[in-house]
Order: C-alpha cells, then sequence, then structure tokens
C-alpha cells in the first residue's frame, strides 16, 4: 500500500517532512506504507487510479465527482499565513495573485489581461477561480483578453505571474502558506488580490480495494496527530494544526459550483 503528498510536495525538503509524518502516522496505526514519490507533470488521474491507495492527496472536485468509492482517510487542517480573510478548520480557498510590483488594487483592475488556470480538474485552480468570477461577468461573454492553461500545478501558476506570462493566477491557499513559511523570498514577489469562498480541503483519501479497518486505524492516527511530541517539528513546518475527519457531503459544494457555471455557459476562467 502507498502514501503520496504529491500535491503539497512544495520542494524536496518538505517532501521530506510529508514522507516522516506519514511513516510515523502508519507505525502509530500499525500499517505498513511505501510513501512513493510521483512527481509532476506525471498525471494525477494515473495515480488515484492505482488500487494500493492508502493515503494519497486527492482533489475535492475529483472526489465527489468519481464513480469510484475513494474511502476518507483524513484532511489536513492549515495554519494559514497568506489569505485576506481568516479560515479554520479542514477548509482552503484560491488566492488570486498578482505580481507585488504590479498596479492593481482590485480584481476588476485585471480584468482585460491575461489570467492563468492549473487544469480543468482542478478545483482550486480552475472551478474555484471560476465561480468568484461569474459574479463579475454581467452579462459579458469573458472578462481577459487570454486565458492561459493548462499550466498543471500551483508551481506553475505561481511562475505564469513571476515570469510576466498573466497578469493574475490561481493560488491554492495552503500551498501559498507553505510558500510563504519556505520560500519568503518568493512569496514577497506576489501579493493576493482577491479570495474565492472557503470549501473544504484536499483529503487524504484510500481506494476502495483497501479494507475499511486499515483506512479507519490511519484516520485515527492522523486524528491524533496533534497530540504527539514527536510530530510537533514536522505539523509545524507543514504549517498544519492537525487532521479532521470530514463528512463525503463537504465536498458536494465543489460540483455545485460548477453546475452554476455551466448553467451561465461560463465553461473556464476567461
Amino acid at each position: 500500500m502507498i502514501a503520496c503528498s504529491r500535491m503539497y510536495n512544495l520542494n524536496p525538503a518538505l517532501s521530506s517532512h510529508w514522507r516522516s509524518l506519514f511513516e510515523h502516522t502508519a507505525a502509530v496505526a500499525g500499517v505498513p506504507l511505501d510513501v512513493i514519490d510521483y512527481a509532476a507533470p506525471a498525471p494525477l488521474d494515473l495515480l488515484w487510479a492505482r488500487t494500493d491507495l492508502a493515503c494519497v492527496f486527492m482533489c475535492g472536485w475529483p472526489f465527489q465527482r468519481t464513480t469510484r468509492a475513494f474511502q476518507i482517510v483524513a484532511a489536513p487542517i492549515p495554519e494559514y499565513h497568506a489569505t485576506l480573510h481568516p479560515l479554520t478548520g479542514p477548509q482552503y480557498c484560491t488566492n488570486l495573485v498578482v505580481s507585488d510590483a504590479a498596479p492593481f488594487n482590485r480584481l476588476q483592475d485585471t480584468f482585460g489581461g491575461r489570467i492563468a488556470w492549473t487544469d480543468r480538474g482542478s478545483h482550486s485552480g480552475f472551478n474555484a477561480p471560476r465561480k468568484l468570477l461569474l459574479d463579475h461577468l454581467n452579462g459579458q461573454e469573458r472578462l481577459y483578453s487570454e486565458s492561459i492553461g493548462p499550466v498543471v500545478t500551483p508551481r506553475a501558476s505561481l511562475n505564469s505571474i513571476l515570469e510576466g506570462r498573466a497578469e493574475v493566477a490561481p493560488l491554492d491557499s495552503y500551498f501559498h502558506s507553505l510558500l510563504a513559511r519556505h520560500e519568503p523570498d518568493t512569496a514577497r514577489r506576489i501579493r493576493v488580490i482577491a479570495q474565492t469562498p472557503a470549501s473544504p480541503i484536499p483529503l487524504l483519501v484510500a481506494a476502495p480495494e483497501i479494507a475499511p479497518e486499515i483506512v479507519a486505524k490511519l484516520g485515527e492516527a492522523f486524528a491524533q496527530a496533534a497530540d504527539s511530541p514527536q510530530l510537533a517539528p514536522y505539523l509545524k513546518d507543514l504549517c498544519l494544526s492537525g487532521f479532521a475527519i470530514p463528512s463525503r457531503k463537504d465536498y458536494a459544494v465543489t460540483d455545485q459550483w460548477h453546475a452554476e457555471a455551466m448553467a451561465a455557459g461560463y465553461h473556464e476562467p476567461c
């Protein structure tokens, strides 16, 4: 059985922290896990198709939409350092970011420019920003001169701003907090100009083929992580206060947002 933190592997140091956290939690649960690297641009869909997933991050929108009966292990509870408005519990949002040197004060100031997006299956990089922008359409067909995507990853979305290929881009708020802590010089080069409504954060899932009792043991071990002195340094570096076990119905909001956009004929952030 495998574990993988691909979605939030900001850099090699963070990947190492995730590995230590997963290995310790697996030991507490008495469940042997092989923590694997699965670097971009390898498709996440191929990772999620595996039958040996026991502890792998999955975006909430694909989790909501899939026909496979993925099992919930746990969801992280971030400690945020880079949001306009506070978030609590196992939630996140999308930060719409611009270059710190850009002359934009409001999201509306970026209209007419170029917007990046990550992947059509991504909630934070596609679905959530589309939800936010939908409120600004007011009968218009599009808000931007160019829609740049798929750029695939949060890092590539960030780079689209830093390299001047887009005026505004979406950034997963938890990824942004990790960036602010571990790459502060990079984080200072961007600025949050708008924030989407909160939604349930990507979660750790197990494949349908994994025995439910194994999933329950892992979930309990993650829920107890905040009480472990051994894990405290890793949780701090991962900007986490702990983990919770969310409800499957929490993720229905992701598909609701998609339905609203489709009903309005707004197929992509543009």
